[in-house]
């Protein structure tokens, strides 16, 4: 998207491109509200298989938060999947798996894997003032319904029930840093383009794996001339998406895939964790997605499914529309300190911003895993009846995650927050997006920065008398 409130990213660098947008309800507004939480073994990926590092928090402490998330945002599910620990009760029933969802599922089950009902953000039933999903399909354009959850209509009427004030078309261009050493305010561009300063106490960055850090290191100042809390030097580094390839069943039925939320029926979480004798460390998940309407069909999209024009689109066309279904490999991207985002010198936004930049490589273990992830979604795809199967190994546009650009820790020299989000060198700056992440897992990570923030909330809470002591 290329709107004035938007910024554009320099991404030559890297296989695969950053999406994101500026917009009231952030992601959440284009997602496909597929709503998996971590495991209790990703906070603690040093301890169990010796890479990368421990989160100074574990999914027991997350737990809670991950509970009242749910709560706040209304889950579609059903407990019980073997691969967490109970989770508490579900808001509304799961989406109907449909004919794909049920084939693909039979494929799981004739390979004898662990599979399980995606847990959704999108309600079956009416909930909280919203209305359940009416099976459109297309959820990634948007729910004019409002059965998905995007937090403009979760979250936000809520705070601004309590008194939050909302500020659209506020461009920040930096943090500033009082005399005292404590960060005072940020200064804005408005919707004129006129500058505005915001004073105050407290400063919570929320801005993305790739906004935080751009944010961060465009405030520089006498203290920080290397940008704003980055005495580490870790600012920006070790940037994680999460590699993706798309593995796509051609069926001789019509699975009728284009009826229902697109990403959301199935998913397989066989080969989630360790396992050496596989010729990488950590794993990833197969969620199966539904197949396209027929405008997206004909365009091919970003599966492995293009239909070329010319004589042979009206053919390739009809043998595959709704005729397809689309295992997603989600594989675990580990923190490497090479995969950054810097400030690049000769793009800007609207506003004269510098543009972040991105620079990524896949690594060795990371490039061995998908290539697994490959030959395992083909296998199942193939049990569940695909008379052909096409692959994209990675889908350029498939960077919709953005973690670890001001990863958490313990020790301020090795991360750039503490355990509850505070910077390490400013007492009064919290960061509560996917940019903290010490490991990004394989799954989707907006149920785990969503707990995040309320976790840090609950700090902010108990200790609001006390953040500046």
């Amino acid at each position: 998207r290329k709107l004035r409130q938007d910024y554009p990213i320099n991404d030559t660098d890297s296989p695969i491109s950053p999406l994101m947008y500026n917009s009231v309800g952030g992601s959440t507004i284009h997602w496909s509200a597929h709503f998996p939480r971590f495991h209790p073994s990703d906070f603690k990926v040093r301890t169990l298989d010796g890479v990368a590092d421990d989160w100074p928090i574990t999914y027991e402490q997350m737990e809670p938060f991950y509970n009242l998330n749910d709560h706040m945002m209304g889950v579609a599910g059903i407990t019980g999947d073997t691969a967490y620990p109970l989770k508490s009760p579900r808001q509304t029933l799961p989406i109907p798996l449909g004919k794909l969802g049920n084939t693909v599922a039979n494929g799981f089950e004739e390979l004898g894997w662990h599979w399980w009902p995606s847990d959704s953000a999108i309600l079956t039933e009416s909930y909280d003032g919203r209305k359940p999903c009416n099976n459109c399909g297309p959820c990634d354009i948007g729910c004019t319904r409002g059965a998905k959850a995007s937090v403009d209509i979760t979250y936000w009427p809520k705070a601004q029930n309590k008194g939050a004030v909302l500020k659209t078309h506020a461009r920040v261009r930096e943090i500033t840093v009082g005399k005292d050493g404590l960060v005072d305010g940020v200064i804005y561009y408005d919707s004129d383009g006129a500058v505005q300063v915001q004073k105050a106490r407290i400063v919570v960055m929320a801005c993305n794996g790739v906004g935080t850090p751009r944010l961060l290191l465009n405030s520089k100042s006498g203290l920080f001339p290397d940008g704003l809390a980055n005495r580490s030097g870790l600012v920006g580094k070790n940037l994680m998406f999460h590699p993706y390839s798309m593995v796509t069943g051609v069926f001789d039925e019509v699975l009728d895939g284009f009826k229902g939320p697109v990403g959301c029926t199935v998913m397989s979480q066989e080969f989630y964790e360790s396992d050496l004798s596989r010729g990488f460390v950590r794993g990833y998940a197969l969620q199966v997605a539904r197949s396209h309407g027929p405008v997206t069909t004909a365009l091919g999209g970003i599966r492995a499914q293009e239909i070329p024009w010319g004589e042979e689109h009206r053919r390739l066309f009809t043998e595959r529309f709704g005729r397809t279904a689309t295992i997603c490999v989600i594989g675990e991207d580990l923190p490497e300190v090479y995969n950054q985002v810097t400030l690049d010198s000769n793009l800007a936004d609207g506003d004269g911003i510098p543009s972040p930049k991105i620079t990524y490589r896949m690594s060795e273990n990371s490039l061995k895993m998908m290539s697994h992830a490959r030959e395992r979604a083909t296998e199942a795809l193939e049990a569940s009846g695909a008379r052909e199967v096409l692959v994209n190994p990675l889908p350029r546009s498939a960077g919709w995650h953005l973690m670890g650009t001001a990863r958490m820790g313990i020790d301020g020299n090795e991360s750039v927050v503490d355990s509850f989000g505070r910077c390490h060198d400013l007492k009064n700056l919290f960061i509560i997006d996917g940019s903290i992440f010490v490991t990004g897992a394989a799954v989707n990570p907006t149920s785990t920065i969503q707990a995040l923030a309320l976790y840090i909330a609950d700090y902010f809470k108990s200790n609001s008398r006390h953040i500046l002591d």
